[in-house]
């Protein structure tokens, strides 16, 4: 049985009843992170559904680390606004983007970490130009906009109007990033993901559907790429 636990982005998990289960048990793949719920034959699906919610942050890290990693470094393909480009070293003082090439001041062992700190330059860029226009739109003025690297969710409005986003949206198709915007100014005037906030973020972006299904779909493949060395534990 296949559900989907609602969020910035959806998860998919698969629910199996066992008469042997007597608890609630989580089993991520370590081939593709597809998440398992086993449960009692007699449990109540919404107290399940309950449990991998308040599971979240550890799922996410699990399927984080299923994933193949992709460090990046000079040759790297990588996506940049929804197109891929390719890592290389060039005759310049900061990175970069010259056509389908990322060009990269020398030093390979740095590649990874200024291409990344180009996505983050990039993505506070696009970001902050799209929540302007949506704000705008709204006429709702949003506050202060902080990126980070979060993997449970691509965006998030407190009630003070403030506003964070994942910084590799900038990774995806710049519609998708667009969408995103769109959803968060929305809680500007509706803090909840009731009907009401959903005709907000039509209004804003009409064809939003398309582009959380993309998210939903692809969205997990930008945490694969790994910027820095992972560290050792210890």
């Amino acid at each position: 049985m296949q559900r989907v636990i609602e969020g910035e982005e959806p998860l998919d998990i698969t629910i199996r009843r066992s008469a042997r289960a007597r608890r609630f048990s989580l089993r991520v793949s370590r081939l593709d992170g597809r998440v398992t719920l086993s449960m009692p034959e007699r449990a109540r699906e919404a107290d399940g559904l309950a449990f991998v919610a308040s599971q979240r942050d550890w799922l996410d890290r699990v399927r984080a680390r299923a994933m193949v990693a992709r460090p990046v470094g000079i040759g790297t393909e990588l996506p940049v606004e929804g197109r891929l480009v390719r890592v290389a070293e060039g005759p310049v003082r900061a990175p970069r983007l010259e056509g389908a090439v990322l060009l990269v001041p020398p030093g390979a062992e740095l590649a990874g970490r200024r291409a990344e700190a180009f996505l983050r330059d990039l993505a506070r860029v696009r970001l902050v130009a799209a929540s302007d226009r949506h704000a705008a739109a709204l006429g709702r003025p949003h506050g202060a906009i902080t990126l980070r690297d979060t993997r449970s969710r691509w965006g998030s409005c407190t009630h003070d109007g403030r506003l964070m986003y994942a910084w590799r949206l900038v990774m995806a198709p710049p519609d998708v990033l667009d969408y995103v915007a769109a959803h968060e100014v929305a809680h500007l005037a509706e803090m909840n993901h009731s009907d009401r906030f959903w005709s907000v973020v039509r209004k804003l972006r009409p064809d939003y559907e398309r582009h959380r299904r993309w998210l939903k779909s692809q969205g997990s493949a930008l945490h694969a790429y790994r910027f820095r060395a992972e560290r050792a534990d210890g």
